[in-house]
């Protein structure tokens, strides 16, 4: 059972694990929605979909996974998660997150941000708060903001992450460019891999069309692999 339990948990940090950036924007976000195949052991066992819309003046960044084979898609395993952000300083910043997971049971977490960054994590049983800083964001922005930091042309990348009982400044560089072939085309991409760590990780990302990436691959936790399968702007 827990050779199944570990690609879903990677399944609903979806493209966010160890993910992090500085993320100063150029411009403003746009709207968007990503779709991915995800693989492991080169079998697709998933579809995710990443969502970026903007509300109220600020911004909802969603995503959402769907298991389409093995044990997981038998029992209907899901998750989404989003994050409610606002551009501060020219960058991302988490105003509020929050992840469902079916899967054997369900399982949820509500984290909150107040203007003085602190910040609250709520998984059901009673709420718990530490310090956070300014700038920060959860683990699910990390990805949008790599890709961000990438097309204003950053090749070190750091940024605080709102973790479950801390802030974790994690560390990112781009390690070199790479010829990727996904169904979305073959793309020339910039290779992103995390320095703070020895989790292996690699992100492929193509920051002057794209804001996330073409393909990430993990092998930490069940060797699994997602690639882009469309992209589609809009307002």
């Amino acid at each position: 059972m827990a050779t199944h339990k570990t690609p879903l948990r990677v399944l609903a940090a979806g493209l966010v694990l160890a993910l992090s950036s500085t993320a100063a924007l150029a411009a403003s976000p746009s709207a968007f929605t990503a779709k991915y195949q995800v693989l492991q052991g080169g079998q697709a066992i998933g579809q995710a979909t990443l969502t970026l819309k903007p509300e109220g003046g600020n911004w909802v960044y969603t995503n959402d996974v769907q298991s389409t084979g093995g044990l997981a898609a038998a029992l209907g395993a899901s998750s989404t998660e989003t994050s409610k952000f606002r551009i501060a300083n020219g960058a991302p910043e988490t105003q509020a997150y929050d992840s469902r997971v079916n899967a054997f049971k369900t399982k949820t977490r509500h984290v909150t941000v107040d203007a003085n960054h602190q910040v609250t994590v709520d998984e059901g049983k009673g709420p718990s708060t530490y310090a956070g800083v300014a700038g920060m964001v959860d683990r699910n922005l990390t990805p949008l903001a790599i890709g961000w930091a990438l097309r204003d042309g950053k090749q070190s990348i750091s940024l605080p992450v709102a973790v479950k009982r801390n802030v974790e400044n994690q560390q990112f560089k781009v390690a070199g460019k790479d010829n990727v072939q996904v169904p979305a085309g073959s793309f020339q991409a910039e290779r992103v891999e995390r320095t703070d760590n020895n989790k292996a990780f690699s992100a492929w990302y193509v920051p002057q069309k794209y804001p996330v990436p073409v393909k990430l691959a993990q092998s930490d936790g069940g060797d699994l692999t997602l690639q882009l399968i469309s992209f589609q702007g809009g307002k």
